[in-house]
């Protein structure tokens, strides 16, 4: 098992990666990341901290205890809200407020094989997302290593209002796939906003992020062409069950 600094290490590259501005994947303060320390705890990106600048003081050590008991009151006000990021933080971090998203975070850590997050806004992806045909452009596959990078299909999820609101949707559309698909989702797609990938390692996040950068921009492609050929689902149950796809994954870091 990672040490604290070891996760910190990685929490740290991970960010600086996505964060990367030839990356084009998120500017500013956009975008954040988080990380699994324990059963009792995760580091989040602190609000307002740039992705590509990280270092130890970019992250807020959370409660997932109270992080996640705020899930359970969609209704809270502004003011609670924010009183419950303060209540959830850990240790001494002044007047540092983890990020908005913190609570979305808290829910996908707990996922089972989910120790690290990275959520995101390409300007590829976010041009399908903030279309008026995101949800049928993003329903199909269009390629083998889509598939085998980023999963068999993506969670979708409708715009709602960033922080506690988002992620009590984020949290039931989550809950359907795993339902539908028997495995929590590689990437989210969240309607108007951005991306989010998840995974065991950083090296998982990057990928599915990656892979997934590729496939929105395939994506614009072929609606320029004129129209997109998306892969049968025979094809895609066909790659995602495949022996040597699996070991291609374990491989690349999906």
């Amino acid at each position: 098992m990672s040490t604290r600094s070891e996760i910190v290490a990685q929490l740290i590259e991970l960010s600086k990666t996505l964060g990367d501005p030839a990356r084009d994947l998120a500017i500013l303060g956009e975008g954040n990341t988080s990380a699994k320390l324990s059963d009792q705890s995760f580091l989040v990106k602190a609000s307002g901290k740039e992705l590509r600048t990280a270092d130890e003081g970019t992250f807020v050590e959370v409660s997932f205890a109270h992080a996640l008991a705020a899930l359970g009151g969609s209704n809270l006000s502004d003011a609670e809200v924010r009183q419950a990021l303060v209540d959830a933080r850990i240790g001494d971090v002044g007047a540092t407020m983890p990020s908005v998203e913190t609570f979305l975070h808290a829910y996908l850590l707990t996922l089972p094989g989910i120790a690290f997050v990275g959520h995101t806004h390409p300007v590829a992806v976010n041009s399908i997302l903030c279309s008026v045909h995101s949800r049928s452009l993003v329903a199909g596959r269009t390629f083998p290593d889509e598939i085998v990078c980023c999963g068999p299909a993506v969670c979708y999820v409708e715009y709602t209002d960033p922080g506690l609101p988002l992620a009590c949707a984020l949290r039931d559309q989550v809950e359907s796939f795993i339902t539908e698909y028997n495995m929590a989702p590689k990437v989210i797609l969240m309607e108007n906003h951005g991306l989010i990938t998840l995974g065991k390692r950083p090296k998982d996040v990057m990928t599915a992020t990656l892979m997934y950068v590729k496939a929105a921009k395939i994506l614009l492609g072929a609606c320029a062409f004129g129209g997109v050929r998306f892969l049968t689902q025979q094809n895609v149950d066909r790659i995602h069950t495949r022996p040597d796809e699996h070991y291609r994954q374990a491989q690349i870091g999906s």
